[in-house]
């Protein structure tokens, strides 16, 4: 590269604010030495989680004016108003499923002028994402689940994990409780499920088989995890076929609800197809046999196969109990018979610090180099929305959708 690229990280503008940022102070740092030819500023802000002067420590200079940088990186989407003509951004855009609510965020983008990369679809060859937050959702959503068990059932109290300064203070907390005999239950193979399980093995916790667990008594805390082979079996009787399953959802029924009569604790991190089978219906529920008294929703698809996942809940405000008897929303842990709802759609926020670094790492060292090089795996342009406010070939599906037809 014969010129410096220059790279600004933005300042979150979203509402309600977002802690975390793309690229923490020790990674802006490590950038610039591993590819002097870059040079990384920074928005001031009072609200990420990294003070100004911690960029200011390594080296990266604050600049209220980013119009100058040749890519401006944030987490969350971007505010239209302080959208900058002819840039390219790279973030969250929530854009490329038709998300309603970010129509006008896109047209914006395009009217502009702007290029828009996606962080979501940053994938390798083989179409897996490079970069996501996926891993600290399942940390904190499992962590959410143990506060909200405790307060259920008396036997602990734990502090938030966004009042901490970071995981490793979780973790020294986890160490002071113990847990009784829960049976606890997590749905899911991926990133999210693999930080659901770090909370409970941290604890303690035994994992055993689905068979073990749905036939054996237990004097001791044990988890399960499931894949979607133990909760669903094709409607045709054949056996369970992972291609089957990806490509037609839809021929295939529920075999969940054994689980449900023998889980407290119900931690979903799974990913759900919506022509999928639902999990359970609300009338289950009602089966005085149904013993989940807490379901941790990470996954919160609304609607989705967990029909007390009513809707999102908030970090500052966590949880909801949903009355099986009114079937509705009721105040948190306000009755024995109703089942206490965890559903924050954007956990990594409570830890933002360990969420960013690890996000980080993989931005610097998997993604600016294709960047700064000629990207021959494709990764940018996969993750291109827009060019010059264009729609790539690759997003044209969306041209509908931009010109708000549809």
């Amino acid at each position: 590269m014969d010129k410096t690229f220059k790279i600004g990280l933005l300042r979150e503008t979203k509402t309600p604010p977002d802690k975390r940022v793309a690229i923490p102070p020790a990674q802006a740092k490590e950038l610039k030495e591993m590819f002097p030819e870059v040079e990384v500023v920074a928005q001031p802000s009072q609200l990420r989680c990294y003070a100004d002067s911690e960029y200011i420590d390594a080296g990266i200079a604050l600049q209220e004016d980013v119009s100058d940088c040749d890519l401006l990186i944030g987490v969350k989407e971007v505010k239209i108003e302080a959208l900058l003509p002819g840039k390219s951004y790279l973030f969250f855009a929530h854009v490329a499923k038709k998300q309603p609510h970010n129509r006008k965020l896109i047209q914006a983008m395009a009217d502009r002028g702007i290029t828009l990369l996606d962080h979501e679809y940053l994938t390798n060859p083989k179409g897996e994402r490079l970069v996501a937050f996926g891993h600290w959702a399942g940390v904190v959503g499992a962590y959410n689940g143990l506060i909200a068990y405790g307060k259920r059932t008396g036997q602990f109290e734990l502090p938030r994990a966004k009042d901490c300064h970071d995981y490793q203070e979780v973790v020294s907390l986890l160490r002071k409780i113990k847990l009784q005999s829960a049976r606890i239950l997590i749905t899911g193979g991926g990133r999210v499920a693999s930080g659901a399980l770090e909370i409970f093995r941290t604890l303690g916790v035994r994992e055993v088989e689905p068979e073990e667990y749905l036939t054996q008594q237990f004097n001791e805390p044990v988890m399960c995890r499931l894949d979607p082979w133990h909760y669903a079996q094709r409607k045709d009787g054949r056996p369970f076929d992972w291609q089957h399953w990806l490509t037609n959802p839809m021929d295939h029924l529920s075999t969940f609800i054994p689980y449900t009569k023998v889980t407290d604790l119900f931690v979903a991190c799974h990913f759900w197809d919506f022509r999928s089978p639902i999990f359970f219906r609300k009338e289950d529920m009602a089966d005085p046999n149904f013993s989940i008294k807490v379901i941790a929703d990470v996954s919160c698809d609304i609607p989705g196969p967990i029909p007390s996942t009513l809707r999102a809940t908030t970090i500052a405000d966590p949880f909801y109990d949903y009355s099986i008897e009114q079937d509705n929303e009721v105040p948190a842990f306000s009755g024995e018979k109703n089942v206490t709802m965890m559903t924050i759609d954007n956990l990594p926020g409570e830890l933002p610090r360990d969420a960013s670094e690890f996000f980080g790492k993989i931005m610097v060292n998997t993604v600016v180099p294709h960047f700064l090089g000629n990207d021959e795996e494709g990764v940018m342009e996969r993750a291109t929305i827009l060019k010059d406010g264009k729609l790539t070939e690759l997003y044209s599906y969306l041209q509908n959708y931009l010109e708000g037809k549809e």
